[in-house]
């Protein structure tokens, strides 16, 4: 699948992307280029502890991720989502990627 006809698919839709640094955002996808730089709409940021349960940042408006910063990116089932207990959830921080 080409990164046209893959985020073309994805635009109007809610998103998952894990950046190289080990951030987690969730938002609908509202634009995209030929590098991978991502516009989300309504985004939050997930903060993962192993003390306390994820921490979630609203990002109200247009976030803008840089494409060299994308490390994953897939679509989320919003019910699923939605069903979540986030502020029960225990995980480890994503370390970043190093190259």
């Amino acid at each position: 699948m080409s990164l046209e006809t893959g985020f073309a698919s994805l635009v109007g839709t809610q998103i998952s992307v894990i950046t190289s640094d080990g951030k987690h955002y969730v938002g609908l996808l509202r634009g995209y280029d030929q590098t991978t730089n991502l516009l989300l709409q309504e985004c939050q940021e997930r903060v993962y502890s192993t003390k306390s349960g994820v921490q979630v940042i609203q990002n109200p408006g247009i976030y803008c991720i840089r494409g060299d910063n994308v490390a994953v990116v897939g679509e989320v089932d919003e019910e699923a989502d939605a069903q979540l207990d986030l502020a029960a959830t225990k995980a480890p921080p994503l370390a970043p990627i190093h190259h």
